[in-house]
């Protein structure tokens, strides 16, 4: 009988967890993996690149001796579509049969307010560090404007934690350099509480923070535009030279094309599970998904690890006619980086911790960065 083949759509860290829960399961069920390159692009480590502590190559990890030890096929293409419930993958690349589907293609972000070409959304990408990098060069003084917010449908989708670190990471930076008495550095953000979903505690903590490296906030105004030089929200403005935003997120362009089942905030709807409702073994994981937990559930690679895992048993438990109902523990764990110290953050649904900042959580974190991505050098 023919082994029943899995299909991974996307090459970030959910698709690449999976894989490697599948293989510790099973070594010889066919794999594909779909993606535009096979190369993982480790996003954390943007937020030392305009110091210059991580350069493009520090980053970008080749995925071909992963994939060749995984035995994984892979397909450089783009999904563009579903047919046959998920059996069948319509790519840029032709059609990707399949037995069972695993969506893990990411999210995009939410691009909707006037003026957001004038400013840059760091987690684009290690093209979008670098032009903040050489906008940083270029500066002699000015303001820096340093904000994110959500989407509104969708509590989860939010990606501040690398905000905070950009911020403290540039003042940090702009200090080594001699250059912070030029600079003026201005938080905002639509709430009142940045950073809620980190806990009470750390939202305190990073205010004072904010005070003590004198920067400045702009909080609990809606956002309206930005202008060449300019933040506008609802009850008035500042000026800035340079900005850096992170809007909400919601599902990839190409979901428009399925009848995939869809969550307010564009996101694919999933069960405690990683399974998508009302589709036969058709499974997603990471940032893609809408699943079901408390409203600070993170998206970040520790969660989307933490998916993978029950993904693949589950899968794997479909594939063969056994029972298998592997859930995911939601845990948030962040280590705040501002390049020379770090404050370590952890909520799960019973505890909140918070660790001051500290020299040694600044070391742990590029140490867990060395960890993590050796196993797909």
């Amino acid at each position: 009988m023919k082994p029943s083949r899995i299909a991974v759509l996307g090459a970030g860290f959910a698709g690449l967890s999976v894989i490697r829960a599948l293989r510790r399961h099973d070594l010889q069920v066919p794999i594909t993996l779909v993606a535009p390159r096979a190369e993982l692009h480790y996003l954390p480590g943007t937020i030392w690149i305009p110091s210059g502590l991580r350069r493009r190559e520090d980053l970008i990890v080749p995925l071909a001796p992963f994939l060749r030890r995984m035995r994984v096929d892979f397909v450089a293409a783009e999904a563009t579509g579903l047919r046959d419930g998920g059996r069948i993958v319509e790519t840029t690349g032709g059609d990707v049969p399949n037995e069972a589907l695993v969506i893990a293609s990411g999210g995009r972000f939410l691009k909707k307010l006037p003026g957001i070409e004038h400013a840059i959304t760091p987690c684009e990408g290690i093209a979008a560090a670098e032009r903040i990098r050489d906008r940083l060069h270029e500066m002699h003084g000015g303001t820096i404007a340093v904000g994110f917010a959500g989407n509104p449908n969708e509590p989860s989708a939010v990606r501040g934690g690398p905000m905070f670190e950009f911020l403290f990471g540039i003042d940090r930076q702009l200090r080594r350099e001699g250059r912070r008495a030029r600079f003026d550095l201005v938080f905002f953000n639509p709430s009142n509480e940045p950073g809620s979903r980190l806990g009470p505690a750390a939202v305190r903590r990073l205010l004072a923070e904010m005070a003590r490296r004198d920067i400045r906030t702009h909080l609990g105004e809606k956002m309206v535009r930005f202008e060449p030089d300019r933040v506008v929200t609802e009850k008035g403005s500042f000026a800035a030279d340079l900005i850096l935003f992170m809007p909400g997120m919601t599902g990839n362009a190409w979901f428009d094309a399925t009848d995939l089942p869809r969550s307010p905030g564009g996101l694919i709807r999933a069960d405690e599970h990683c399974r998508v409702p009302e589709r036969e073994r058709v499974y997603v994981v990471g940032d893609s998904g809408s699943y079901p937990g408390p409203d600070w559930m993170p998206k970040q690679a520790h969660m989307a690890d933490l998916q993978a895992a029950a993904c693949a048993q589950n899968l794997l438990g479909d594939l063969r006619g056994r029972p298998a109902n592997a859930g995911f523990r939601v845990e948030l764990i962040c280590i705040v980086d501002a390049l020379d110290e770090g404050m370590l953050v952890y909520r799960s649904p019973t505890r909140n911790i918070l660790l001051p900042p500290m020299r040694w959580l600044h070391w742990a974190k590029q140490s867990f960065e060395r960890r993590y991505l050796r196993q797909y050098r």
